[in-house]
């Protein structure tokens, strides 16, 4: 399970930033990567961004390439959405979540944090 949290304070204007982090204190043991997903008002469940543990390998969704970034630090096994140029089309609800290998498929991940809700001001 996941804690997960934004930093700064409510409302995101067009063009800020913002940074959610989401941190392990669970089974990560099994888990492999580490995935990044959004959930907008009326909307299915959006892949953002997956990373994995060890090596390179971080996928972004073409609508956030360029603009979010994932970091990690994974002696606190904490993993880190860097959301720049926030846009109001990325309102949405964030989650973490984890799964046993690569995808962008949402039902293969687990262990989802709680949901964050960022909203992007126009």
């Amino acid at each position: 399970r996941f804690s997960c949290r934004r930093s700064g304070g409510g409302l995101v204007q067009a063009g800020g930033s913002v940074r959610l982090s989401c941190a392990a204190s669970g089974r990560i043991f099994s888990s492999h990567v580490m995935g990044w997903f959004r959930q907008a008002p009326g909307k299915e469940r959006e892949f953002v961004a997956a990373t994995r543990w060890k090596g390179a390998g971080t996928k972004y969704a073409d609508s956030v390439e360029g603009r979010f970034s994932v970091s990690k630090n994974s002696a606190e096994n904490t993993v880190y959405l860097q959301m720049n140029s926030v846009k109001p089309e990325d309102t949405a609800v964030y989650y973490c979540a984890a799964s046993s290998h690569f995808t962008m498929d949402s039902t293969e991940y687990f262990n989802w944090g709680q949901g964050t809700l960022v909203t992007v001001s126009s």
